[in-house]
């Protein structure tokens, strides 16, 4: 609990400074992307018939942390019964999701590693990997699903598409109505180079902060949940423990009585 207490401390500041910039990135994104005609993310975008799905499992490599990896496990496994008739394969980063889905699924990679130093150069080599499985035509989806972090006690499992880019959402004025898609006004801006050539640029960079927010948000969630989950086990080993000392002292008692019982039964039956 007291290991995890500290780390969380640096984990949270870590990611709630990235979540501005990672959020900022997604909307320069979509509001560029907005303003453009046609197909412009080219091989990022690509919507293809669903024949093969790649679900990215971001789990610990320790345990000691209550249902935190038993939640994405399930989701994950949940996932794969949606795509039910496809391919589905897992992409484990965390040793506890690779240990428990090799026996029911088909994992193709654990890279738990990551978590021995999580970095953004090492985040971006996963993130890469994942790209060229997608861009070769490997896979046709490829989802993460992570615990999002709250607060130390509260993580919400997160299942986002990675890729292809999923498309800008459209806009609905009241209930009821008819979505209309309406293109985020950026304003009369002069973008140098091209809006095509930023977009292009982006969206790698898009991509790797993606992930590494995803694996980020992860690392501080299981520091939460650890960190709960032993001040529970603490609390109930507490309870336990003055619960069996209480039945010690009634048995102890209960004993002395009865011995106190028998030698003033047996000092009567001498007088008599």
């Amino acid at each position: 609990k007291m290991v995890s207490a500290a780390k969380l401390k640096k984990a949270q500041d870590a990611i709630t400074a990235m979540r501005p910039y990672a959020e900022k990135l997604t909307e320069l994104l979509q509001n560029l992307s907005a303003t453009l005609d046609g197909d412009v993310g080219g091989e990022f975008t690509t919507q293809r018939e669903l024949k093969k799905v790649l679900i990215v499992a971001i789990t610990s490599n320790r345990g000691l942390c209550g249902a935190f990896n038993s939640n994405v496990i399930k989701e994950v496994k949940s996932r794969s019964q949606f795509y039910a008739g496809m391919q589905v394969d897992v992409f484990a980063i965390g040793k506890k999701g690779n240990d428990v889905l090799t026996k029911s699924l088909t994992v193709v990679d654990n890279q738990s590693h990551v978590f021995d130093e999580l970095t953004f150069d090492n985040v971006t080599k996963v993130a890469e990997t994942l790209t060229q499985k997608f861009v070769s035509g490997e896979y046709d989806k490829i989802e993460l699903v992570y615990n999002q972090f709250k607060n130390a006690a509260t993580q919400i499992v997160q299942t986002e598409q990675f890729l292809p880019l999923a498309p800008i959402k459209s806009d609905t004025r009241a209930k009821g109505e008819q979505s209309v898609a309406k293109p985020v006004s950026t304003g009369d801006y002069i973008f140098e180079p091209s809006k095509e050539e930023i977009v292009l640029t982006l969206i790698p960079k898009s991509l790797k902060t993606q992930l590494y927010k995803g694996i980020r948000d992860s690392f501080a969630s299981e520091h939460g949940a650890r960190m709960t989950a032993m001040h529970k086990a603490t609390d109930n080993a507490t309870e336990l423990r003055d619960q069996l000392k209480l039945t010690y002292n009634k048995a102890r008692q209960a004993s002395i009585t009865n011995e106190i019982l028998e030698i003033v039964g047996g000092a009567e039956a001498l007088n008599g």
